[in-house]
C-alpha cells in the first residue's frame, strides 16, 4: 500500500463515509465545503492507492448463518497460505493473521452445526490446534472512534441517513443474490453499471436496494488501515468473564474509544473483542489499567494482529451450502 498523507478533506471523506458508503459526492462536498470534483479525485486517489474500499455488506443472521469464531493455532512458516486459502473461501470472513504467524483467526458463516473445513483443518499438517466458538451475539454497533473522528455531529447528522428498522429474518431473492456479491466487490458501484451488471432493469435494482437499506439488511462497509490515521497496533483479546458481570462487562467495553469490535462467544472466553491502540505501550496500558480494573474479569488472553488478509465476506450466490465444496486445502 502506497504511503499517503492525509489532509482535512481526505479525513473528512473518509468519515463520511463510514456514516454513509454511498452517499453522493455531492452531499460530501456540501458538508466539507469542497466541490463535488474534488471529493470524487480524492476518492479515486485513496482508492487507487489501497488506502480505502467500501463494501456492500448483508447482515448474516437476518438470511440464515451463524457465525463461529475460529482460532488455529499453525506453524508460521505456513500461516499466510492457510490464511489466504482461508481468505478465499465465501464462508469466511475477516481472517487475520496473529502473533507473528503462530495463529490464524477467522469468522465463519455457516446453515450448519459447525464450520464445513475444520475436519480438514484439524488434519492439516500446519495446524496444530483449532478452536471454533459459537458468536452469540454483536455486542458493539458503533464504528471504531478512531475512523470517525473529523466530523462534527451536525455534519455527521446532514449525511445521516434514517436509522434501519427491525425485522425479521428474510429470504433473499435471485435479484438479492446478483446484486449482493456486485456490492461486495464495490459497495459504490453505480446504479447503471450495477444494474447492467446483473442483467436488471435500473429502476428495480435502485427500489430494491433501497428496501434493503431501509430494512437494514445491507450495511455499507468501509475499509481503511488504521496505521494510516495514526495507530499502529492492533491487538486481539480473549476475556473470561464471570456470567453475573458479563453485561456490565460488554456494556464498558462498547464505550471505550480504542474498541473495534466485541462480541459474546460460547466456550470458556466469553467475549472476544479487538482494540486499535497508537503503540504497544497504549495496548499495555489499556489491557492492565482498563481491563484488569473490571470487576468480573477472570482471565485475559492476548494476539498482536499482524496482518488481515480478509475484512468481510460475499453472501454466496447460491445456497447457504454453497461453501460445503469449497474445503480448505
Amino acid at each position: 500500500m502506497a504511503a499517503l498523507d492525509l489532509d482535512a478533506i481526505d479525513l473528512g471523506l473518509l468519515h463520511a463515509l463510514q456514516v454513509d458508503g454511498r452517499a453522493a459526492f455531492s452531499s460530501i462536498a456540501e458538508v466539507l465545503g469542497t466541490s463535488d470534483r474534488t471529493v470524487a479525485r480524492r476518492f479515486s486517489r485513496l482508492r487507487a492507492a489501497g488506502v480505502v474500499r467500501v463494501t456492500g455488506v448483508p447482515d448474516p443472521r437476518r438470511i440464515g448463518y451463524a457465525e463461529w469464531v475460529v482460532r488455529l493455532r499453525v506453524r508460521p512458516d505456513a500461516a499466510d497460505a492457510l490464511a489466504h486459502v482461508l481468505a478465499a473461501r465465501p464462508d469466511t470472513a475477516w481472517v487475520s493473521v496473529l502473533s507473528s504467524g503462530s495463529e490464524i483467526a477467522g469468522i465463519f458463516r455457516t446453515v450448519g452445526e459447525s464450520p464445513a473445513p475444520l475436519p480438514a483443518l484439524a488434519r492439516h499438517p500446519a495446524v496444530g490446534d483449532v478452536g471454533a466458538h459459537r458468536l452469540l451475539r454483536h455486542l458493539m454497533l458503533r464504528r471504531w472512534q478512531g475512523r470517525t473522528s473529523a466530523l462534527t455531529a451536525e455534519q455527521v447528522a446532514a449525511l445521516r441517513s434514517p436509522q434501519p428498522r427491525v425485522s425479521e429474518p428474510v429470504t433473499l431473492t435471485d435479484l438479492d443474490r446478483r446484486m449482493l456479491p456486485q456490492l461486495a466487490a464495490d459497495g459504490r458501484t453505480a446504479y447503471p453499471h450495477l444494474a447492467g451488471a446483473i442483467g436488471w432493469s435500473e429502476s428495480a435494482v435502485r427500489r430494491r436496494l433501497d428496501e434493503l437499506r431501509r430494512s437494514g439488511l445491507v450495511r455499507f462497509d468501509v475499509e481503511i488501515e488504521a496505521a494510516l490515521l495514526g495507530y499502529s497496533f492492533q491487538c486481539m483479546l480473549w476475556l473470561n468473564v464471570a456470567p453475573t458481570r458479563l453485561a456490565e462487562v460488554a456494556r464498558t467495553l462498547v464505550d471505550d474509544p480504542e474498541a473495534a469490535f466485541v462480541g459474546a462467544t460460547t466456550g470458556p472466553h466469553n467475549i472476544v473483542a479487538i482494540v486499535v491502540c497508537r503503540d504497544a505501550d497504549a495496548v499495555f496500558d489499556y489491557v492492565v489499567d482498563r481491563i484488569g480494573a473490571l470487576p468480573g474479569i477472570e482471565r485475559v488472553d492476548t494476539a498482536p494482529i499482524t496482518r488481515i488478509v480478509k475484512r468481510d465476506a460475499p453472501v454466496p450466490a447460491a445456497s447457504p451450502t454453497a461453501s460445503d465444496r469449497h474445503p480448505a486445502s
